[in-house]
């Protein structure tokens, strides 16, 4: 049986809406082997698909399929420490595991590239598989069938502080209240700034970080959906932040913080308490620059 572990994810880190993602020192753990029949267990008692429904098994098939080669059965065992449906790539994370489980049973007939590729076409847009796959921060285009990508290592003085809420919200949901068009204005305003994120994350100007998670495609409509979003925007800049942006489609938020700021994560956890949202979880990250590997 082969063990893989696999990174959580942050997409869009503001602007960079469905191209930019970082990994996450945030982990799900897959043991899987090749069995006659379906055999899918949690060992952490998290709920999930025991059947053919399951997403690692679905992605384990679809390699399979690709390389020519039947898959009659699998035995998964999950371990999912990320929290589903939160912004934090569950979903991609699930996917990654499937197809590089596979393709280690397989012994590795496809390569990275084909990986990120079919990940995906599984997912529908790379932002949070690449980086499941690859680590790091990486930046994607997904022409429809495969991804052009470049995956930068991040050595910095940072740390992600994830602000995950006590209540889900589906992809689904967080993309249908997005506008089907938007102005020439505003998608120039996202360019400028994502293209200043990965620059200034990269060179160290991290006062840029501010201004380059502003956003005017996403974050504004989905603001709506998670209460009092703009409140903890307001508690984790009073505590020094260097930006704050909605992870994924929400519901997490995610704050950029100097290594140096060390009781940051701590106040965010009284502040958060003192307001009256006990229920929100506070996480201390760095980035992972190895992404999904076997153990």
């Amino acid at each position: 049986m082969i063990q893989l572990q696999v990174p959580a994810t942050s997409a869009n880190l503001g602007a960079g809406f469905d191209a930019l993602g970082l990994a996450l020192q945030y982990y799900n753990y897959v043991s899987m082997e090749e069995s006659d029949q379906i055999e899918i267990s949690s060992s952490d008692g998290t709920p999930i698909p025991t059947d053919e429904k399951n997403l690692i098994y679905i992605s384990a098939k679809d390699l399979f399929e690709v390389c020519g080669k039947k898959l009659t059965g699998l035995k998964l065992i999950q371990t999912n420490q990320i929290p589903m449906t939160r912004g934090l790539g569950s979903s991609s994370a699930c996917i990654v595991a499937g197809l590089v489980g596979a393709n280690t049973l397989l012994g590795n007939p496809l390569g990275t590239d084909d990986l990120v590729d079919l990940a995906a076409q599984i997912e529908g847009h790379p932002d949070n598989t690449a980086p499941a796959l690859l680590g790091g921060i990486v930046t994607a285009v997904f022409d429809g069938r495969r991804v052009h990508w470049v995956k930068q290592e991040v050595y910095t003085k940072l740390r992600f502080v994830a602000m995950i809420p006590d209540f889900e919200l589906k992809t689904e949901k967080a993309r249908a209240c997005l506008p089907s068009e938007v102005s020439h204005k505003d998608a120039v305003y996202n360019l400028s700034r994502a293209a200043l994120f990965s620059a200034s994350l990269l060179t160290g100007k991290f006062e840029n970080l501010r201004t380059a998670t502003h956003d005017k495609l996403h974050q504004p409509y989905r603001m709506a959906l998670i209460p009092r979003a703009r409140e903890v925007f307001d508690i984790a800049y009073a505590h020094g932040a260097y930006a704050v942006y909605i992870s994924g489609a929400g519901p997490t938020l995610m704050a950029i913080v100097d290594e140096e700021n060390t009781y940051f994560a701590g106040k965010m956890r009284f502040s958060l308490d003192n307001a009256g949202m006990k229920g929100w979880q506070v996480h201390d990250l760095k980035i992972d620059n190895t992404g999904c590997v076997l153990l």
